[in-house]
């Protein structure tokens, strides 16, 4: 029998240090599931692993690709179950460790399957989008699929602020005259291995004092002077994100350094909350504090592994 231990939480919880502890524990191997640290340009704003960090364990999955590489869910789910099936060969067991749950999801119950979509009707979507903004994406969406708009609207917010995935979803309902939320699988996948969720967890205001902390710690170590390195490439897709964004705004003169900091804590808090919303939705992951022991965590996976 296989086993995935997945570790989840929101960001600045604390998972990176368990995963390790865990995986020295139990002489087995981390694949990350960070969308935000698969970037080889994007270090300090994504809170990559130190390198004694990843000296400590095996690591999969960090900074692996470029920003100028097409890179999606459904190529990391193929990709990281290929890698499982790598890791099984040598241990029964693997680490699943990050905080994007939708890579969380594609790796635990797969994608869904959506039918071909007409580069015209794409085409003309991309247009009105170019002429009427993001607005006309998110009518369009809450009209021809209002059950999933509202889904979107309570759990994950800040999709409605993604022209990219807002595109895909209305490209879906008119192509196939259908609601995108339709396509969404029905019938769980079979996979090679038993998952055991943890989640990691803490007091509110802990949480936000560690992510202020780890802004902080970014911006001294030179957050600012990688942004600047990546400025010219500041439209790209992988870099709309918390940590970078606010910081092109600074650089492009919209706002001072010190908003631009305040910004990404705020916004960071609010990623949070949204990651905790999202995982707690799963009522099959146990959730522990943050501070609870290494030994503690192994009694749970171990008596999961019987």
């Amino acid at each position: 029998m296989n086993y995935l231990l997945v570790l989840v939480g929101p960001t600045a919880v604390g998972k990176t240090a368990h995963s390790i502890a865990l995986a020295q524990a139990l002489q087995c191997e981390i694949v990350s599931c960070d969308s935000r640290q698969f970037y080889k340009e994007m270090s300090l704003g994504t809170a990559v692993p130190e390198v004694h960090e990843l000296a400590a364990a095996p690591h999969h999955f960090i900074q692996h690709k470029s920003i100028h590489e097409t890179y999606n869910v459904g190529m990391y789910e193929k990709e990281a179950l290929a890698k499982l099936d790598e890791l099984y060969t040598k241990s029964n067991t693997a680490i699943l460790v990050g905080g994007s749950g939708l890579y969380v999801d594609a790796v635990l119950n797969g994608m869904d399957a959506f039918p071909p979509i007409e580069a015209a009707i794409r085409e003309s979507i991309q247009a009105h989008y170019a002429a009427h903004g993001i607005e006309y994406l998110q009518n369009e969406l809450k009209r021809l699929d209002p059950a999933y708009y509202h889904t979107i609207q309570t759990e994950n917010p800040q999709t409605l602020q993604n022209p990219q995935r807002l595109m895909r979803f209305v490209e879906v309902c008119v192509g196939t005259t259908k609601p995108y939320s339709s396509f969404l699988q029905k019938s769980k996948v079979i996979r090679n291995f038993t998952p055991i969720l943890i989640g990691l967890e803490a007091a509110r205001e802990m949480l936000y004092e560690r992510i202020n902390l780890r802004v902080d710690q970014m911006m001294e170590k030179g957050l600012v002077q990688e942004v600047k390195t990546l400025q010219n490439e500041q439209d790209n897709n992988a870099l709309q994100t918390v940590g970078y964004k606010e910081l092109f705004a600074h650089l492009n003169g919209n706002c001072t350094l010190v908003e631009a900091v305040e910004a990404i804590k705020q916004n960071t808090r609010r990623y949070a909350k949204r990651q905790l919303t999202w995982f707690k939705r799963n009522p099959n992951t146990q959730w522990f504090n943050y501070q609870t022991s290494t030994s503690t965590l192994l009694e749970y996976i171990n008596s999961k592994r019987l």
